[in-house]
């Protein structure tokens, strides 16, 4: 200090120290907001990051469970074919017990015929006499059959309906849940809902109903074959002698034949029969052969089904009063030598039909034909330190993974028939407001 100054000049440090302490303080004031601000923006950014995978988990839990019930409707649809064939086969054995305690034919020719094999099984089929009232069209499988029925027609359309009309307010539902539960503080006073607005949702048109006649029967079908069961019934035995010097190639015949298929319309029948085929010959047609049915059962599933083999309406009960090779040449056109059904079998059974009631294969939803990639934008206007709002935006998606590759080595891309559907966070949109 200058001892010689003068002491109106004493005290001017003291002012620019107070002016430069108010402008750090100033400063700090402002950064100290500035921090506010920025941290108030990473927790909306984190809510709302939270709430977008959120809903993206909704989407997929979503399109999990239409997966669950295609599946589901397919397994029924196997359950279906199995009760079918399970009617066919007790309306088969039924009337091969019949024909078998009358014999017509007696069980001993065909064990001379064709082996101990097929007369013991012949012979044997007379204990499924009590079969009858199963395959009948108010029996166990009938009723049986329309319960599936009826809970893939009303059931499954009823919850694949409710879920896609239902996924977008369940998906805002589950992102504003996440909000209120986040570090955000309320988004009024009154606790009225958070500004959240949903853009560039690819959901519309994201998945399309299709008709499961013309697209999922030939899919139900081949998972059908899969079961042994449910496969083709076809064996034929032959005497392994000449029967007539006439015509010395041809055999007496036994022909098992059953079919179990879904037809155009996705209805199921199954048509069971056996058939002793005696080769014969006289002057006015040669060498022929002579059906003796053993065994039939047909049960189709809705009116205007037909065996998918020869047959007539309304065969003769009995051939006592005209020949059969008379019959068949003038009533049918059936070959009397070559072929491999059982045709008169076959009449018997259409004339002797349980019909079950099915209503066929529903309508179901799979992915369309854009992206497989299900994906929204989501902005978040919220008010922060001071009044300010802060604009936040993010963006999540719902994609198709296998947990591990196909075994063929194919690339599968998403659809609802394998629970595969999981969740992510994205790139936020472009193109959308700030």
């Amino acid at each position: 200090m200058n001892p010689h100054a003068s002491p109106y000049q004493r005290g001017q440090a003291l002012v620019l120290g107070m002016l430069l302490a108010g402008a750090v303080s100033i400063a700090f004031v402002r950064y100290f907001s500035l921090a506010q601000v920025v941290g108030a923006k990473s927790a909306q950014h984190h809510a709302l990051d939270a709430s977008a995978y959120s809903g993206a988990l909704v989407q997929a839990r979503a399109l999990n469970l239409l997966a669950y019930l295609n599946t589901a409707h397919v397994a029924h649809q196997v359950a279906m074919a199995h009760l079918v064939t399970l009617g066919s086969w007790s309306a088969f054995g039924a009337t091969q017990a019949r024909q078998a305690a009358v014999g017509n034919p007696p069980a001993y020719l065909i064990t001379l015929l064709f082996g101990a094999g097929h007369g013991a099984a012949y012979a044997a089929s007379r204990r499924a006499a009590s079969l009858a009232p199963l395959a009948g069209a108010d029996g166990d499988l009938a009723r049986a059959y329309a319960a599936h029925d009826d809970f893939v027609m009303r059931v499954f359309g009823q919850v694949q309906g409710l879920v896609v009309d239902g996924l977008p307010s369940a998906r805002r539902n589950a992102m504003l849940a996440v909000l209120e539960r986040s570090a955000l503080p309320p988004a009024v006073p009154s606790g009225g809902s958070f500004d959240l607005v949903i853009e560039g949702d690819n959901w519309s048109g994201f998945l399309e109903r299709y008709s499961a006649g013309r697209t999922l029967r030939p899919f139900i079908q081949r998972v059908a074959d899969l079961y042994r069961f449910l496969a083709p019934r076809n064996r034929m035995a032959s005497n392994p002698w000449m029967v007539d010097a006439r015509c010395p190639g041809l055999r007496h015949e036994l022909r098992r034949r059953g079919v179990t298929e879904l037809d155009a319309a996705g209805r199921w029948q199954s048509l069971d029969t056996q058939s002793f085929h005696a080769l014969r010959a006289n002057r006015w047609v040669g060498c022929y052969r002579r059906e003796y049915p053993m065994g039939w059962g047909w049960i189709p599933s809705a009116k205007g089904q037909a065996p998918g083999a020869p047959y007539v309406e309304s065969p003769p009960d009995d051939f006592s009063s005209q020949d059969f090779w008379r019959w068949v040449t003038q009533a049918t056109d059936w070959s009397l030598v070559s072929g491999d059904s059982n045709p008169l079998a076959n009449s018997r059974a259409v004339a002797a039909v349980a019909r079950w009631h099915g209503s066929g294969l529903p309508t179901y939803f799979d992915i369309g034909a854009g992206s497989d990639v299900l994906r929204f934008g989501v902005t978040l206007r919220h008010t922060g330190p001071g009044g300010l709002y802060l604009h936040t935006r993010s963006a999540a998606e719902t994609f198709f993974s296998r947990p591990e590759s196909r075994a063929d080595g194919a690339l599968e891309k998403g659809n609802l028939f394998h629970p595969y559907w999981q969740a992510r966070l994205a790139a936020p949109l472009t193109g959308t407001s700030p």
